[in-house]
């Protein structure tokens, strides 16, 4: 964890329309128009988590509790995470890693549920 500053939440937004239907299904498009993936409102340095794979990962939208989960679910461990990315791409002081999201996507729900259409 050398090389981890701290950890932060992310708002990883996807346009939906963009990866489901329009430009032949284009995943990476959905996700980087301006203003997605809202990042903080602060960084909470590593020092200050005593166990950064067992915190608590929660949205709600209007209120409603629509995801709870915890880091310790994460498939890969953060340094694992950090290890392999850096076999293919140089990183620098301030990258950040999206690690993933938990279960209870809107587009995935029966029905699908979205925030705006």
């Amino acid at each position: 964890m050398a090389h981890v500053a701290g950890f932060m939440v992310a708002h990883d937004v996807s346009a939906r329309d963009w990866q489901m239907g329009r430009n032949g299904k284009q995943w990476l498009l959905g996700k980087t128009f301006d203003t997605f993936c809202p990042l903080g409102p602060a960084l909470v340095t590593k020092d200050s988590v005593s166990d950064p794979h067992n915190l608590g990962i929660r949205c709600r939208v209007n209120g409603e509790l629509v995801q709870n989960s915890s880091t310790n679910q994460m498939i890969f461990k953060t340094e694992a995470l950090v290890a392999w990315v850096s076999q293919f791409v140089t990183l620098y002081p301030g990258d950040v890693f999206l690690t993933g999201t938990p279960p209870g996507v809107g587009v995935f729900r029966k029905p699908p549920t979205f925030l705006k259409r």
